[in-house]
């Protein structure tokens, strides 16, 4: 039986005959029923516009997409973003009219058509990341379930983090620096710890270019992971960063001088392109090797996984294709039994929508959270949101319809990208 509305609906129903008994009831309900406002059939929902935002020089993008109803969607993209306004308008030609539920038909769409224009990674594939996610936040929120649970349900309700330090080398951060660090992370509930390595202005480099590190760096590098472990004891996970920064040879040596402290991963020594370099790497050392933040769509993972090149792989799920597509990369490395454990460098948004996919798959092992939530007032003022962000080292993972975080245009404002519309 079709119902064609609310008063159709109460008169064929079993409340006929409720009513019948009981009409001044009956009335009253009909009534508030009529006049309670109801989206219209999936089916009828259709995209009207994506309007975007950019903060961070650019290095953050986040996008609204509107329907005919009174819903709308919200989505972030981070890194490669600069310079992409133009972009977000293009795919909005694209989409409009389209009804948004078909997340996965939609991407498919402008991936296709992006063939010749750079749909295999870098800017393409961020901004396709970001107008993805905001399709599921508009999906989940028109059908009023949680993103995990249109990603098919989810194994946990918590999301282990882990807590990126940003006590970045350029600073020159000392041994101590680093062990009072860790230490303050530990403070605050996290039970893991990430500090980076790569330092440009260390004055014992060879010189800016030369990926060769010196016996004076490697020594740099021991005593500040030591003096975090020392710090902390050993039950606490430490990771590092290299950031890409350094060559296959230093890599090797760093890997093999770290395995006394017992890290949970060093990651990315070398850059993402040469697969076999990193296979090299991680077959040298039983420290754990960790990359893909610089990795775009699940084919790029493909080769990554089958010749066993790492041993923990981190998409950004802010830029390497969306949720759904995050959700692909996890399954397939799910297959080689290889742990899931984003790069986050987002807002809460970036969060929260990176917890929804960590939640739906089994592999998952730990998601990066970065101290600028603890320090940064923008990191509040961005978005709203009105739960617990962070209990205990964890993420509580949203109930709430869609990705369960907003964008708060007003409070983003201030820290828009100077000389590109906002939310135009």
């Amino acid at each position: 039986m079709i119902i064609k509305n609310r008063r159709s609906f109460l008169k064929n129903t079993a409340f006929t005959g409720v009513f019948a008994a009981f009409a001044p009831f009956g009335n009253e309900l009909e009534a508030a029923v009529e006049k309670t406002s109801l989206v219209s059939a999936p089916s009828n929902l259709k995209i009207t516009s994506i309007k975007c935002g950019f903060i961070r020089n650019g290095h953050g993008l986040f996008v609204k997409i509107y329907s005919n109803q009174d819903l709308w969607g919200c989505g972030e993209g981070v890194d490669a973003t600069p310079g992409t306004y133009h972009l977000v308008k293009r795919f909005e030609k694209m989409l409009v009219d389209k009804n948004p539920l078909n997340v996965h038909r939609l991407f498919e769409d402008i991936r296709r058509s992006g063939f010749f224009a750079g749909a295999q990674s870098g800017m393409y594939i961020a901004v396709l990341t970001a107008v993805e996610s905001a399709l599921w936040d508009l999906t989940g929120k028109a059908l009023g379930l949680p993103v995990y649970q249109l990603l098919g349900g989810k194994f946990r309700d918590k999301i282990r983090l882990y807590m990126d330090t940003a006590l970045y080398q350029n600073q020159l951060p000392t041994p101590d620096e680093f062990g009072k660090a860790a230490k303050n992370a530990v403070d605050m509930g996290f039970t893991a710890v990430k500090f980076d390595l790569d330092q440009r202005n260390d004055p014992n480099k060879y010189d800016q270019y030369n990926w060769t590190a010196s016996p004076a760096e490697l020594q740099r590098m021991f005593d500040q992971m030591s003096a975090a472990r020392e710090a902390v004891g050993p039950n606490i996970d430490l990771c590092a960063d290299m950031h890409g920064r350094y060559d296959a040879t230093t890599g090797e040596r760093v890997a093999k001088l770290l395995e006394p402290l017992n890290l949970m991963w060093l990651e990315e020594p070398i850059p993402a392109e040469n697969v076999d370099a990193y296979k090299k790497i991680t077959d040298s050392t039983s420290t754990p090797i960790c990359a893909g933040e610089n990795i775009y769509l699940a084919y790029g993972f493909r080769r990554l996984l089958e010749i066993g090149a790492v041993d923990i792989i981190m998409p950004d799920l802010q830029k390497a294709g969306g949720l759904g597509e995050g959700q692909r990369i996890a399954n397939l490395s799910n297959l080689y039994y290889v742990p899931f454990a984003p790069h986050m460098v987002g807002s809460f948004l970036a969060a929260m929508s990176s917890a929804h996919v960590c939640a739906s798959v089994p592999n998952f092992m730990i998601l990066e959270w970065q101290i600028y939530f603890h320090t940064n007032p923008m990191f509040e003022e961005i978005v709203d949101y009105d739960g617990d962000k962070v209990v205990d080292g964890f993420i509580p993972l949203s109930e709430k319809p869609g990705i369960g975080v907003d964008i708060n245009e007003e409070g983003m404002r201030k820290y828009a990208t100077e000389g590109i519309p906002f939310f135009e």
